[in-house]
């Protein structure tokens, strides 16, 4: 009778779980993992005359697949460049929302419960607009005749500086980049934050460390999950992106997910795009399994 129950016990807890976890898996396996077996595929295939993919199997019924794309993409230094130039930009995208976003963060923690859900709302505010309008926004903010460009020439020329031109330059790329990935960094770093036990600090203060250390020796090392969190929400979406580059960035901007969407819509070379979006998609996951690498609590070795 015993067995009996802990069978049942044992099958509904079962069954449980994959309730739980079955629409979730479900959902990554439709969505995440069959496109991008399609797209995989795709790689190995011949562009059609027309643009988009030649037939999988060739008058003959030989299977159409060729690796000329593969080598075509490592023989061609330029996309390399473009690449590690996407690289870079969301490198410093997410060292500046680090910069940004943690002081942001912090005093969202500390301040008093009954303001922190209306400081947090601030923060996803920019949500509720559409992307593309905060976009075009910067465009106006940082175009030629707007009163920020203007004044800061003004104050250029004062000191003997040649005027700049903001609009379609890699620094539009990364302030366009900032803003719009900003409060995914705040985010993550709040939710560590407002977990940190008072009492550290505290007893930190009593064994004589000032502001700064207790900063650098007790909150910084305890928020590391959160900034890692962050920094994987920022870092992959940012390398991907192509409407920040296309609005703000110009041809000087080109990132790599500018070049993607160019395959795909304007020159039609879906094998080409497929190579591209796969080397895209094995450093996200590179970077994901990294950071979960790192947010995972250290365990430490007991004599």
């Amino acid at each position: 009778m015993a067995d009996t129950a802990l069978k049942s016990a044992v099958r509904g807890s079962s069954l449980a779980r994959w309730l739980i976890s079955g629409p979730p898996l479900l959902y990554l396996v439709v969505f995440f993992a069959v496109p991008t077996l399609i797209m995989a595929f795709a790689a190995f295939r011949y562009p059609g005359d027309f643009g988009g993919l030649a037939p999988v199997f060739d008058s003959a019924g030989q299977l159409n697949l060729t690796l000329e794309t593969i080598e075509a993409l490592f023989s061609s230094g330029i996309y390399f460049s473009i690449f590690l130039k996407s690289l870079v930009y969301a490198l410093i995208t997410t060292l500046v929302c680090i910069a940004m976003a943690y002081p942001v963060a912090l005093l969202i923690a500390r301040s008093p419960k009954k303001w922190r859900n209306l400081l947090v709302l601030l923060v996803i505010l920019p949500f509720w607009s559409n992307f593309l309008i905060r976009i075009y926004a910067w465009m106006i903010i940082l175009g030629p005749q707007s009163v920020f460009t203007r004044g800061l020439n003004a104050v250029l020329d004062v000191f003997g500086f040649a005027p700049v031109t903001l609009l379609y330059s890699a620094f539009a790329v990364i302030i366009g980049l900032v803003y719009v990935h900003l409060p995914f960094m705040v985010l993550p770093l709040y939710a560590n934050l407002e977990k940190h036990d008072p009492a550290f600090l505290d007893a930190a203060q009593d064994l004589g460390a000032n502001a700064w250390q207790r900063f650098w020796r007790v909150t910084f090392p305890l928020s590391l999950p959160g900034v890692v969190a962050g920094s994987a929400l920022v870092f992959i979406p940012a390398l991907g992106i192509f409407a920040v580059s296309d609005i703000l960035g110009g041809t000087d901007g080109i990132m790599i997910g500018n070049i993607i969407k160019q395959q795909f819509l304007e020159s039609r070379d879906w094998p080409f795009g497929s190579v591209l979006s796969i080397i895209l998609t094995i450093v996200a996951l590179g970077v994901a399994g990294l950071a979960a690498l790192l947010a995972r609590p250290r365990r430490r070795a007991h004599d």
